[in-house]
């Protein structure tokens, strides 16, 4: 499907200007017995594509808008997608009709073989391409738009000769995608490679950004020390509540999602930082500023 043609098709059942929070285990019962007023929840889509926890996952879709977010589809694998992984995404977007589907710039899969990690990519013309067919046939298999997530990354290539910004650009312009602006990844890379967040957010084409990621990270130790470590272990910091505001006046309001994957705390706790992302928005929405997500 070409790109132009794909960015004009409506999602199905688009979010809107609202707060949502990851739906991890730990949270099944709650969300199964006490239907927590919350407006969409996003799931790791390899989590759910079957078994008890696809059954758990169609049940709150029932109550609630639906994200899949992947974690393993490798859109910078230079031998192209696991067709077979790709088949099984479809088929879970084809059951839950989410809102939104989502994916990160980055590799993690050789020969078929997943490693256990989002890996960055060199930002270059060669890259760019191979990407770009990636996500075309995504969007192929998936038959709709999905949003790449800019990553947290801890080194940069050296012969990387376009900015991540620019990069994200030109994939949207070639495919159709949407983005997430990963306001966390922002706050961690720029620490990482001393770049201007600022700058990093404005870098991003604000209308092709659908939503919002925030999280928590923590500084490494030991060999590592001095990085930020993308790690979604606590509340959401000060430093991306800040850019966060920073996005909300360049940007304006696009539904916003409370990452939380270690440490899971109590679901009131997770609940809790989800308002105070809605008030934030609630703030923008109500002095007119645009809440469709592009």
């Amino acid at each position: 499907m070409a790109g132009a043609a794909l960015a004009a098709r409506r999602d199905a059942g688009p979010i809107s200007a609202s707060a949502g929070i990851g739906l991890r285990f730990p949270h099944h019962a709650a969300f199964l017995e006490a239907r927590p007023a919350i407006d969409w929840v996003e799931v790791h889509s390899e989590n759910y594509l079957s078994g008890p926890a696809l059954a758990v996952l169609e049940t709150v879709r029932a109550d609630h808008a639906v994200s899949l977010h992947s974690v393993a589809l490798s859109l910078g694998a230079a031998g192209g997608l696991d067709r077979r992984h790709l088949s099984r995404l479809a088929e879970l977007a084809r059951r839950i009709e989410p809102a939104l589907i989502s994916e990160h710039l980055a590799w993690g899969a050789v020969d078929h073989a997943h490693l256990a990690d989002l890996l960055p990519l060199p930002l270059t013309e060669e890259s760019l391409a191979i990407v770009a067919g990636n996500v075309a046939a995504a969007q192929e298999a998936m038959g709709r738009r999905i949003l790449i997530e800019n990553p947290a990354t801890y080194l940069q290539f050296s012969h990387s000769t376009i900015p991540e910004g620019e990069f994200l650009a030109a994939l949207v312009a070639r495919t159709g995608c949407g983005l997430i602006c990963d306001v966390n990844n922002i706050v961690v890379s720029a620490a990482n490679h001393g770049w201007d967040p600022r700058a990093c957010l404005a870098a991003l084409p604000a209308a092709a950004i659908g939503e919002y990621h925030l999280a928590g990270h923590s500084a490494a130790d030991g060999a590592a020390m001095g990085l930020l470590l993308d790690t979604h272990d606590r509340a959401v910091a000060p430093a991306v509540w800040a850019l966060f505001e920073t996005a909300l006046d360049l940007i304006g309001p696009r539904p916003v999602l409370i990452e939380w994957d270690a440490a899971i705390p109590p679901l009131p706790v997770l609940l809790g930082e989800a308002a105070e992302a809605e008030a934030r928005l609630a703030a923008r929405v109500a002095e007119g500023r645009d809440v469709r997500a592009a």
